[in-house]
């Protein structure tokens, strides 16, 4: 088990992750909300994310079914985890608030249909 710390971008959030394989189930989302951020994902179970500083800076967003949980930095926006609808037992997180992540070294990045439209190419 490997534990990584990620931040917002103005520092104000900080969350860790304990990864058992490194990063699981990368992927990109076709959800009205994930296709407009842009944010490359992975997954961990709950019991594997801590908020360590900043929750009183987290803003929630929730939509339609009030099922997910999106949560963005009050103060510079971004998108640091979120309690997945289809999979309520896991968070997926911004695998770019990681700490030295680079992005091009991830490998292949799936697909998640979140809109519930046919991928293509959508990578398992």
């Amino acid at each position: 088990m490997e534990t990584k710390r990620g931040t917002c971008h103005c520092k104000a959030v900080e969350f860790e992750v304990d990864l058992e394989h490194g990063f699981e189930n990368v992927r990109r989302c076709n959800c009205s909300i994930c296709s407009r951020k842009g944010a490359i994902m992975a997954a961990v179970p709950l019991d594997r994310l801590r908020v360590v500083r900043g929750a009183d800076k987290l803003s929630l967003y929730q939509w339609n079914t009030m099922q997910a949980r999106h949560y963005f930095c009050s103060i510079c926006g971004i998108y640091t985890h979120h309690q997945r609808r289809s999979v309520p037992t896991e968070y997926g997180f911004n695998v770019a608030c990681i700490e030295g992540v680079d992005l091009s070294r991830i490998g292949p990045i799936g697909a998640s249909n979140g809109a519930g439209q046919s991928l293509i190419g959508e990578v398992p």
